[in-house]
């Protein structure tokens, strides 16, 4: 899953989230609210969204600080082809 979410057995909700998680990462301006509204039908709570959206908007941060001062990813987070990332991925 940590190469392509879209190719991994996902529940409902696991596939929600992590749809949500891509627009928040790649295209923020572009949240609307039928995306809310998808993230309720799968049984969030408002209070959910805030807490995805902060752990989102965290990661998304940390990525960033790690890449401007060029601290090196885990190994095992290394992807030996970068084309084997899907074409949409974060750039």
């Amino acid at each position: 899953m940590k190469r392509d979410y879209r190719q991994a057995p996902l529940s409902e909700r696991e596939r929600a989230l992590c749809e949500f998680a891509e627009k928040v990462t790649r295209t923020p301006w572009n949240i609307t609210p039928s995306d809310l509204d998808r993230l309720r039908s799968v049984g969030l709570s408002d209070r959910d969204v805030l807490d995805l959206v902060q752990v989102i908007a965290y990661f998304n941060y940390i990525n960033r600080v790690a890449d401007a001062l060029g601290v090196d990813p885990e190994p095992e987070m290394v992807t030996a082809d970068p084309g084997e990332m899907s074409s949409s991925s974060a750039q």
